[in-house]
């Protein structure tokens, strides 16, 4: 049986594992990040692959850096036929690539060349993008530049957010890969270069990026909003605290309101002014050292004090 040493550290790459493993394929070895702290109390935790690894009985390995000589040769030592990898999260060096004879192969969450990078559904939702997909791409050495071997496109809908993308995605990805798999074998497929003209990046998600700017138009606030949600969730302040926002969505009308500026509250709504003369309307948000709440609830409570006098700011007080 071919040989397959699978490379994964997200719950994205879940699914994909799985399928592997559901449909019999010879996983010999798992290739995952380390255990990091996370969480408030920094407890040390095991990433998802190495959860999923462990259920299937499947050896684990967690390099601290893949391009480190003695890391690499432990995954080629297995001498696998073929490697898989999905948001691994490490640029694989030459010398492993070379390993395979069927070669690397990557799952990645866009339609390749756009968004290549470690946040690439962030990214589309975050720029109004309509459709998104799969690639499945050999790998080379420069970050998800290799050739793609197949794709599948996806809808984003208005009621999307990272989140609901993310298991859209991983599922079409584990089901991708699986057709693509046989025609590999095959040599069925004609592996097509990425047009660089059309290559675009999102990069990891940076702290600035999480600031809600009121000048913008309410419709790029909403896509922030969602494109954040359920991580790392964009926030605003309120009397220099912080306001996270999970959910909103675009009001018809304009306002001359000074952007930021609480301009109506409904039973359910906090109507805000945004740039362009735009309405954003918050549904669902979650003050510093609270939990998220759906606005009705808010108000009811802490919120009882807001007024069209309260005002959102831009930036947070460190």
């Amino acid at each position: 049986m071919v040989k397959i040493v699978f490379m994964g550290t997200p719950d994205f790459a879940v699914p994909v594992l799985r399928s592997l493993s559901e449909k019999g394929y010879n996983v010999v070895l798992v290739v995952t990040q380390p255990d990091r702290p996370k969480g408030r109390k920094q407890t040390l935790t095991p990433p998802p692959i190495k959860v999923e690894g462990e259920r299937l009985h499947i050896p684990i390995f967690q390099p601290e850096k893949i391009k480190h000589e003695e890391e690499w040769k432990q995954v080629a030592a297995v001498k696998p036929d073929l490697i898989v990898t999905a948001a691994f999260g490490q640029i694989l060096p030459q010398e492993l690539l070379d390993v395979p004879r069927y070669g690397c192969v990557n799952v990645h969450a866009s339609l390749l060349p756009k968004y290549r990078g470690g946040a690439p559904i962030h990214q589309s939702i975050i720029d109004g993008e309509e459709q998104t997909g799969v690639t499945i791409m050999y790998m080379v050495k420069q970050l998800d530049a290799g050739a793609i071997l197949t794709q599948r496109s996806i809808p984003i809908l208005e009621e999307d957010t990272t989140g609901t993308m993310h298991d859209k995605l991983s599922q079409i990805g584990a089901d991708l890969l699986m057709e693509t798999l046989p025609l590999i074998q095959e040599e069925k497929l004609n592996p097509q270069e990425q047009e660089e003209a059309k290559v675009t990046f999102a990069p990891t998600i940076k702290k600035e990026q999480e600031v809600i700017d009121w000048q913008q138009p309410a419709k790029q606030i909403f896509n922030q909003i969602r494109g954040l949600n359920p991580w790392p969730v964009a926030f605003t302040t309120v009397e220099d605290r912080r306001l996270k926002i999970w959910e909103a969505g675009v009001k018809a009308g304009e306002t001359d309101k000074q952007p930021g500026s609480v301009i109506g509250l409904t039973e359910n709504e906090i109507l805000v002014a945004c740039g362009e003369k735009s309405i954003l309307a918050l549904l669902k948000i979650q003050p510093s050292g609270k939990k998220p709440l759906d606005v009705a609830t808010f108000l009811r409570g802490a919120g009882g004090k807001w007024t069209t006098e309260t005002m959102l700011g831009a930036k947070e007080n460190e």
